[in-house]
């Protein structure tokens, strides 16, 4: 199998699958609807006699595609995952989690979600001193504060190009931190409030404070990653009434509190004049 700079060749055919302990399936730049002849065999014989068997990123497609994950729980990369969805309806696909854990059958989301997947293989194989000893070794934490919808980018739902309310959602783009209710958002659009609610809905799919919650969500993220003020002034800066409530809504829509998500994204503006100090 060509990757790129290297090749590599496997010294066994798909006959081994079946004396496997665990079978990892990797990721493929473009996941085959219909497995090559023997894959699914194979994977279904192994499952059969008690194979552990994971898989990593969009890998999920492969395995989903043997019927091994029909009536489970299992995730994918977050961007391939309304795909898998949609293709294999019979497996409950949350896109949310850095990896699922069906007993045998085990999946994750991205590359770097498939070491927590390992992690955790290795901990429950071994323990939690071997396990601890890989990561450190590995030089990652053995385990993760939040799920992948931390890195799930929340785009703000658009109107059509053209629609009557464009200029209604760039205004609220940038006064999304004042004090807005309902009444003083449709004031400003000149309709009647239960008006805006209809176009909104028609136009966007959500509500209009529903949009501004994932408006104020997004400053927030911004503010997290590029500034080092406390989480009480982005509260503010962000338009939420308290940072009880900003705390809550975020979690709700990132998966991860404040705190955690700057430790995972804050870019390192500073980490120049860390390097080279005056």
């Amino acid at each position: 199998m060509r990757a790129g700079a290297f090749t590599v060749r496997a010294p066994y055919g798909l006959q081994a699958l079946a004396e496997a302990d665990t079978i990892v399936l990797p990721g493929v730049a473009q996941p085959p609807e219909v497995l090559p002849p023997g894959v699914a065999e194979a994977l279904r014989e192994a499952a059969a006699h008690g194979t552990r068997i994971a898989s990593i990123c969009v890998g999920a497609f492969l395995f989903a595609a043997t019927g091994l994950l029909d009536g489970l729980r299992a995730t994918t990369h977050w961007i391939a995952a309304q795909d898998l969805a949609a293709r294999y309806p019979r497996v409950t696909v949350d896109p949310n989690v850095l990896y699922v854990d069906n007993g045998q059958f085990l999946t994750s989301a991205g590359a770097a979600a498939a070491l927590d997947m390992c992690l955790h293989m290795i901990r429950r194989d071994h323990g939690s001193a071997v396990a601890a000893h890989a990561a450190r070794m590995s030089v990652i934490p053995l385990e993760r504060e939040g799920g992948q919808a931390q890195f799930i980018v929340h785009e703000l739902p658009p109107a059509p190009a053209g629609a009557t309310l464009e200029p209604l959602l760039s205004w609220l783009e940038d006064h999304c931190a004042q004090d807005l209710t309902l009444d003083l958002i449709a004031e400003q659009a000149g309709m009647s409030s239960r008006t805006l609610h209809r176009r909104f809905r028609e136009q966007t799919g959500t509500t209009p404070l529903q949009w501004l919650h994932r408006a104020r969500v997004r400053r927030a993220q911004y503010l997290l990653e590029t500034t080092a003020h406390p989480v009480e002034r982005i509260a503010a800066q962000a338009g939420f009434g308290s940072p009880t409530a900003f705390r809550e809504r975020f979690r709700r829509v990132v998966g991860t509190s404040p705190q955690g998500y700057r430790r995972s994204f804050q870019r390192s503006f500073q980490a120049g004049a860390d390097a080279h100090p005056a």
